[in-house]
């Protein structure tokens, strides 16, 4: 799948080339994104610059907005590189992420991932994510095979 250009925004100058934002995830998303995709042949890729609203007291990352983003990663990189469930709502049951480094305040966190194995029942993924290009965290995950997702939900 590709994102649809007329929902996409076009990058800002802190976003690098590429990158266009994407039109989906709900308002959970619309609040704490934008979200990032670049989807070029088979390399698909989520990001986002580290805002203010997004670190904790010690100026990075929060853990549970790289916890938000890993579990947006992982499914939304699975609907681009699986046909076999590209429409279907994909809800996490189990997600593991370890921590490898921080991501500091006005970085680029960038992530790729992909499916290990999909059942009729349910999906495996793996991902890394970086921040300016260091890895600073690894996550794996099992995501239900759930209905068709409402078309904003998948692009």
């Amino acid at each position: 799948m590709t994102s649809n250009p007329s929902s996409a925004q076009a990058p800002s100058p802190q976003i690098p080339d590429g990158f266009v934002a994407l039109a989906s995830g709900g308002p959970f998303i619309e609040h704490n994104g934008p979200l990032y995709v670049q989807h070029e042949g088979d390399v698909v890729r989520f990001g986002f610059r580290v805002e203010r609203r997004h670190v904790n007291p010690m100026n990075n990352l929060h853990g549970g907005m790289m916890a938000s983003f890993c579990d947006m990663l992982l499914p939304l990189s699975v609907h681009r590189k699986s046909t076999e469930v590209a429409d279907r709502f994909l809800p996490t049951i189990s997600l593991q992420i370890d921590y490898l480094a921080p991501a500091p305040l006005g970085a680029w966190v960038e992530g790729e991932a992909d499916p290990l194995r999909i059942t009729r029942s349910l999906v495996f993924a793996q991902g890394l994510v970086t921040a300016d290009g260091v890895p600073c965290a690894r996550v794996s995950g099992v995501f239900k095979i759930g209905p068709a997702a409402p078309q904003n939900a998948v692009e």
